[in-house]
């Protein structure tokens, strides 16, 4: 079935990325924050249309209604993030402000599209440490929640705010740390550990595969590098039928 795709954060390097992997066969929507000439050419280039829309602006979430209802989305895609630098404030802002914007504009929508949001590894109940987690793991995850308080708090908030909601469709993805390494198809999906990262380009690709699994709605997904195929760990990953959202 063709489906109608809006991309929030579109210019991010993911976004682009995936927007390259569904344009061939899908109609995307990238929202993009700045109207730069530079931003729209490389929206444009990966085979989206922009929308300049700033997840900031105080009338976002009918704005946001008003983008999903002309643009008949099927799904929306949030990419979208604060960086790691951001202050308290702006991070509560986009992390957590803007993500319930969105949510409510999509309960707000006449579809009510299915949503996608990419969050992170080990976002959780701090109190509650996964049973698979090593002593590597335990260590790293205390040293990022003392280096970003605000990001963990606030991504947090907003995961949890998520997974209580019912009125539509949703799957978090969570990934490890990012890098630039060239794509492999392949990865670790569910109940992973904090110390192994993943490239961009498979990101990308789980997200992209994640398009058609509705069976995946109802899940927070775990996400590093590793050596199963894509496809073939989200499989295993829905027939285990086990989030791995703490909350």
């Amino acid at each position: 079935m063709s489906k109608n795709i809006v991309i929030i954060g579109g210019h991010g390097k993911v976004a682009l990325r995936l927007t390259r992997l569904l344009s061939p066969s899908r109609k995307l929507t990238s929202v993009i924050r700045s109207n730069s000439e530079d931003q729209i050419k490389d929206v444009v280039e990966a085979g989206s249309t922009p929308v300049v829309l700033s997840l900031e602006d105080e009338h976002a979430q009918s704005k946001f209604t008003d983008l999903f209802n002309t643009s008949k989305a099927n799904v929306v895609y949030f990419t979208a993030g604060a960086g790691y630098r951001a202050s308290e404030e702006r991070t509560k802002k986009i992390e957590y402000e803007a993500v319930l914007n969105v949510l409510d504009a999509i309960e707000n929508s006449t579809l009510k599209p299915r949503f996608l949001i990419i969050s992170a590894v080990d976002i959780r109940d701090p109190n509650k440490v996964p049973e698979h987690y090593n002593e590597e793991d335990k260590k790293l995850s205390e040293r990022m929640r003392q280096m970003m308080p605000a990001y963990f708090q606030w991504r947090y908030e907003a995961d949890k705010n998520l997974v209580a909601r019912t009125a539509f469709k949703w799957t978090i993805l969570r990934p490890g740390g990012l890098t630039e390494e060239p794509g492999v198809g392949q990865a670790s999906i569910g109940k992973t550990h904090l110390t192994v990262t993943i490239s961009r380009d498979d990101l990308a690709s789980i997200l992209a595969a994640l398009l058609d699994r509705e069976d995946a709605s109802g899940f927070a997904i775990d996400t590093v590098g590793g050596s199963v195929p894509i496809a073939a760990g989200l499989d295993t990953f829905i027939a285990r039928g086990e989030t791995d959202w703490i909350g």
